[in-house]
């Protein structure tokens, strides 16, 4: 049935194809006026290509057919799943968005130029969900987090004029609160008569934020309709499939407790800093035991990925100690040993940025057991290709280049390289935020296997997803930098005690009961 409105953007017979094999296969897709169409499916099933046709932008070498159709004005906006890769990291982000805005007001008279370029900027911030403006527009993009660039970036495209937004997975990387937020703020953008093209993992989001779904597998639409239909009724199998292993991980209970006596990892006093002065996070005492997951939760900007990144070597402005089996840990990764590396691993979130574009991913993944064990070459590449599958990556996708490769793809593929290290500890940042439930689920047993098997290997997890937090044996959680409560996940999750946490578990029971718009 054809909209009564006419579409923004009209996608037929979408085709797209590398080296033979299509990536996208016959789909059609029409955007309208203040709707929001949302794109969801495994890992590689084509949802970002659809969503980038829509500005005319394919990968390398791909041979299209089938026809994109763009009315009416303005530019299709594009915030990415990996935003780190779009800001200029040498510029701060005020004179990011000032730049744009100044575009945008060159036909008033001079004198009112600069008042009215910082009103657009600063209204553009909060439509993207940025409170604090004044302190975030003196930043650089490294010094936020994922989900603060991600915000970053939207706001960018609002302040071009965009009447197409595509959004790719704007939640990863989020807390509750944050993506609550984002879910009224798209919303609110929707109402203004702006189309919204959702590309999602978070099924949660999509219920409460979309109007039609399109469900993709393997660069194929397999369903498509209104979402409350899908949800109540879906007639695909694979669309079934998404939704029953959502429910199955919430099903799976919380972790017991684990971990007693001397702990592995060890922090007293710890405080970090921005450009040597703005205190970004405080944590008088955590600890690590062997073979315990623990769970770092809080909302975006709270300090999670500072902290993971002090324990990895990559933050040095902080204070107080780090003990590894009792021994302080240096502050830098440069200054500690082959053994102290291999002991601490971390999975970044931006799994696209840890990887060298050029070299492909199998041999990126063997050379952490040459560098860090001293294996041999091809052995280092057989417990490479065997760990790549187990984690659902098989060899014609590991031969490839990063750029072959989806983020969630990449996301494991960066997991495994972190595991030849054969660590006493790994720290996973975010690491199940780019993937479907499907995936995302074996990932999560995968981990689950991994504390079950060795004993001597610990987990810190950093997370938004109370899903993910229910791994854990033991959670943390921040707020604006401080450690306001850590514990048993069981107690934490059924029993918060800090207001912050109780909002948070009371915004997450609201997200999963999905009202719909």
């Amino acid at each position: 049935m054809r909209a009564e409105t006419p579409p923004l953007v009209e996608i037929r017979a979408l085709r797209v194809e590398i080296d033979g094999r299509a990536i996208v296969d016959g789909v059609d897709v029409q955007v309208l006026p203040g709707k929001v169409t949302a794109l969801v499916g495994a890992s590689g099933s084509g949802k970002t290509t659809t969503g980038l046709a829509m500005l005319d932008e394919y990968p390398p070498g791909a041979q299209v057919t089938g026809e994109v159709r763009r009315t009416g004005d303005g530019p299709v906006g594009y915030v990415p799943q990996h935003p780190a890769a779009v800001l200029n990291p040498a510029r701060r982000v005020g004179a990011l968005l000032h730049d744009i805005a100044r575009r945008q007001v060159r036909h008033l008279p001079r004198a009112e130029r600069r008042t009215a370029g910082r009103a657009l900027v600063l209204r553009a911030l909060s439509d993207a969900q940025l409170p604090d403006a004044e302190a975030l527009l003196r930043r650089h993009p490294h010094q936020l987090s994922g989900g603060q660039q991600q915000r970053v970036v939207l706001a960018q495209a609002l302040l071009l004029g965009a009447r197409v937004i595509v959004a790719d997975e704007p939640t990863t990387g989020q807390d509750a609160l944050t993506k609550s937020r984002v879910v009224e703020q798209l919303a609110a953008v929707a109402a203004r008569g702006i189309a919204i093209v959702l590309l999602s993992h978070d099924l949660d989001v999509v219920r409460a934020l979309a109007d039609e779904v399109l469900v993709l597998r393997a660069g194929r639409v397999v369903e498509s309709g209104p979402v409350e239909r899908l949800w109540r009724a879906p007639r695909h199998e694979w669309t079934r499939r998404l939704l029953d292993e959502q429910r199955a991980v919430r099903r799976g209970g919380v972790a017991v407790t684990a971990g007693s006596g001397q702990p592995i990892l060890e922090i007293r006093d710890l405080t970090a800093v921005h450009d040597r002065r703005i205190l970004v996070l405080r944590a008088p005492h955590l600890a690590l035991h062997p073979g315990e997951c623990l769970a770092v939760v809080g909302r975006s900007g709270s300090g999670k990925t500072t902290l993971a990144r002090c324990l990895a070597g990559l933050h040095r402005d902080h204070d107080g100690e780090i003990l590894l089996d009792g021994a302080p840990l240096p502050r830098s990764l440069r200054h500690r040993s082959r053994a102290q590396l291999a002991a601490v691993q971390y999975v970044f979130q931006d799994a696209r940025a840890a990887f060298d574009e050029h070299r492909p991913v199998l041999d990126q993944v063997a050379r952490t057991a040459v560098r860090l064990r001293g294996a041999d070459e091809r052995a280092a590449t057989d417990e490479a290709s065997a760990t790549l599958d187990r984690l659902g990556l098989p060899a014609d996708l590991a031969r490839r280049r990063p750029g072959g490769l989806s983020g969630g793809e990449l996301q494991r593929a960066a997991l495994a390289r972190a595991l030849l290290a054969r660590p006493r500890v790994l720290i996973c940042d975010e690491v199940t935020s780019g993937l479907d439930t499907v995936t995302r689920r074996g990932i999560l047993d995968v981990l689950k296997g991994l504390t079950g098997e060795c004993e001597d290997l610990s987990l810190v997890l950093i997370t938004h997803d109370l899903d993910t937090a229910r791994l854990a044996h033991r959670i943390a959680v921040l707020d604006a930098g401080e450690l306001v409560e850590q514990g048993p996940a069981r107690r934490i999750l059924t029993e918060p005690r800090h207001p912050f946490t109780i909002s948070l578990m009371e915004t997450t029971e609201l997200l999963e009961a999905g009202s719909g718009r």
